[in-house]
């Protein structure tokens, strides 16, 4: 390819459409500290999502951060997680000085394993950190199934779902809070920003507090909190793209179909499957899993390599696992978390994005295909 394909790009809204959302502010001269477009972001937010209660912030990570402190966790307690995700999901967990215990994941959608959570909790656990992963959904019943008998909390890191449903449902609406972040990358984004989603009232003062260094008025700071607020053009940029969000989804939807269409057959891949008829999707990534024991170990390597000499850009999408994270120094190198590794090793996220031309996307199948066969 003569240009770059990324695997993925920013989407936005129309130039002429930014800069008159954002014209006012040259006149309010209000940029932060929850101004008007911050507000009725929540507000349109909380609509678009079905949710109760929502509460923005600068970005995804500290959205995580914030909440696990919000819930008040005991100084070296316990959270059931995952490390098939993005490492700021551990990273939460360990800057809040608690311990992230790892479960294994399932190969059919690389969820959470909510079959092996419960051999993992003990004295100490006080949660469990579930990611939806893909887009895919974990089995969220059994999962709260479990948090209900061991009286856990159930903090959902819902960044790859943002506007999904489960049987209608919101998927902001599940566990204790649902975590959604709005960097560039996503589908859904405010340039950089994120929100917590969630039923408890007490919780949004909580969070408010914690975003806004503790300030609860001009003479009274309450607690010790971060700075983790939304800015004003950032909201203006979500307000503008929830406008064009429907259009995206199906955008993206129509090129993911253009690629199982094509790569569908092939034995030494496993393709994502859309076909729950239960989840509403809205398409943000399609990562292909080579099977290693029909092509083997290296030819996820090789693919990724190969399609970078022809400027096709495509990600290996999570390697290494965030168990394995050089930070962490082999720390739990021997936790037994093998389909994890397998999936870290084997995965490859195609590119993505409403305006991939499909030129490329033709480019990207017949690659692949060769690389296969060869």
């Amino acid at each position: 390819m003569d240009d770059k394909v990324l695997v993925t790009r920013s989407s936005m809204p129309p130039f002429e459409e930014y800069v008159e959302m954002i014209r006012p502010l040259w006149e309010s001269h209000w940029l932060t500290n929850m101004g008007t477009y911050h507000k009725q972001l929540e507000v349109e937010l909380k609509k678009y999502l079905g949710v109760p209660q929502i509460s923005l912030m600068v970005n995804g990570h500290m959205a995580l951060e914030l909440t696990i402190q919000a819930m008040g966790f005991p100084e070296g307690s316990e959270i059931i997680t995952t490390p098939f995700t993005f490492i700021s999901t551990t990273h939460a967990i360990i800057r809040n000085k608690l311990v992230p215990v790892f479960c294994d994941i399932k190969l059919s959608d690389y969820t959470i394993d909510e079959d092996k959570i419960e051999e993992l909790i003990t004295e100490k656990t006080v949660a469990i950190l579930p990611v939806h992963v893909y887009g895919n959904v974990c089995n969220v019943k059994k999962i709260q199934d479990i948090a209900d008998k061991y009286n856990l909390k159930v903090i959902y890191d819902a960044a790859h779902a943002f506007g999904e449903k489960i049987q209608d449902t919101g998927i902001g609406n599940l566990g204790d809070a649902s975590i959604f972040s709005f960097h560039a990358t996503k589908v859904y984004n405010t340039i950089e920003g994120g929100a917590v989603a969630f039923r408890d009232e007490n919780l949004y003062k909580k969070l408010y507090n914690l975003k806004n260094f503790g300030i609860r008025s001009e003479e009274i700071v309450a607690e010790v909190g971060a700075n983790a607020k939304m800015n004003e053009f950032s909201a203006a940029m979500g307000l503008c793209n929830l406008k064009h969000l429907q259009q995206n989804i199906l955008a993206r939807k129509d090129r993911i179909e253009y690629y199982i269409d094509r790569l569908s057959g092939i034995e030494e891949i496993k393709l994502p499957d859309f076909r729950n008829a239960e989840i509403t999707y809205t398409y943000g990534y399609f990562p292909i899993m080579f099977n290693a024991e029909k092509c083997g170990k290296k030819m996820r390597n090789y693919v990724y390599d190969q399609l970078r000499l022809q400027n096709i850009f495509s990600r290996k999408y999570f390697y290494p696992i965030t168990a394995d994270a050089a930070c962490f120094k082999n720390k739990y190198k021997k936790v037994p978390l093998e389909n994890a590794r397998y999936a870290g090793d084997n995965i490859l996220v195609l590119p993505l994005y409403p305006e991939l031309e499909y030129e490329a996307l033709n480019e990207i199948v017949k690659s692949i295909k060769k690389f296969i066969k060869n």
